[in-house]
């Protein structure tokens, strides 16, 4: 017994006491770590959420940073934004027509009506009346869900002369937007913010003049918003009704001798007509002030070539001086 309490205070006793106090060492900092972990969470997530409130720094260099093209933040947006279906992506379609129909105000009313049925309205209408070369140009406004649809509908009120679809995608543009309003709005805030704990005049006047500025761009930001929305939501239909006596396209763009002489001919004829027109309307006038000017200039005429019925007076004879006596 006496020989094992020798050993354990020796060299083996100080190496087991040695490692225990390692062991509780280690525990002791892992403990205070995980402390202090906590409380430094806690302390950021206490500045992240003060900082919005002090000042707008951040969201101020982000909208610099997007105004001025850089792709730290626009490229940012971008970046952030979901691969998208067809049917879920900002697409802007526009087309225009040319229909030549037997009755043009019947087929304009007809079109009218199917735009309606697809919940859309009209946007411009403008007619010439002409019987068989009559004329009806009209603008139509419909969902873009209904869009191929009406353009169907419209096309078998008579023979499609021509048709012209385009579409535009703007779904980068959108988020661009989306992220751009976002962040102005947090500007505004911080200006707002500001502006109720200034203190002075020149502070004041200061941040109202800023806070302008910044309300005006983020107004500027949601007007391009709403109308991207309204084309998106809204397609456009330009359709042209014509008469059966109208000119087809092609007639239209001909070129050659035979398309020149034809175009002078008429320009001739039709400077022929303007010509007696005027003169039509001047004659009245000729005839008035002209026949007593006429008959004026020949009763003057007249008076001059007449001969003089009075003789002329001739001049005295000089009386000769009587000569003196011697």
């Amino acid at each position: 017994m006496t020989t094992m309490g020798a050993g354990m205070d020796g060299p083996a006793g100080r190496r087991h006491g040695t490692l225990l106090a390692a062991t509780a060492l280690t525990a002791s900092l892992v403990l205070t770590g995980c402390g202090a972990g906590d409380s430094g969470a806690k302390d950021t997530a206490g500045s992240a959420a003060e900082a919005p409130a002090a000042n707008g720094g951040a969201a101020d260099t982000d909208l610099g940073a997007a105004k001025e093209g850089r792709p730290d933040a626009a490229g940012a947006a971008g970046a952030g934004a979901p691969d998208l279906r067809v049917d879920q992506r900002a697409i802007i379609y526009t087309g225009a027509m040319r229909v030549q129909v037997a009755n043009v105000d019947n087929a304009a009313r007809d079109a009218t009506a199917a735009v309606t049925r697809a919940g859309g309205f009209i946007g411009g209408d403008q007619r010439r009346n002409a019987e068989a070369d009559a004329v009806a140009e009209l603008q139509l406004r419909v969902p873009a869900a209904k869009f191929a649809g009406v353009v169907e509908e419209i096309a078998k009120l008579g023979k499609q002369q021509s048709r012209e679809i385009n579409t535009q995608d703007v779904t980068e543009e959108t988020v661009d937007l989306d992220a751009r309003i976002t962040t102005q709005r947090a500007r505004v805030d911080s200006a707002r913010r500001l502006l109720a704990r200034a203190s002075t005049i020149t502070d004041l006047v200061s941040l109202e003049n800023e806070l302008g500025r910044r309300e005006a761009d983020l107004a500027s930001l949601e007007a391009k918003k709403r109308r991207l929305a309204d084309l998106t939501a809204l397609s456009t239909i330009t359709v042209s009704l014509v008469g059966p006596a109208a000119k087809t396209v092609e007639e239209e763009t001909e070129t050659g001798f035979l398309v020149g002489l034809k175009g002078g001919w008429k320009a001739f004829v039709v400077s022929l007509g303007v010509l007696l027109t005027v003169l039509g309307a001047l004659l009245p006038w000729m005839v008035a002030l002209g026949v007593p000017l006429a008959v004026l200039l020949l009763v003057l005429r007249r008076r001059r070539k007449a001969p003089a019925l009075v003789a002329p007076v001739s001049a005295p004879q000089p009386v000769p001086a009587a000569r003196s006596a011697p």
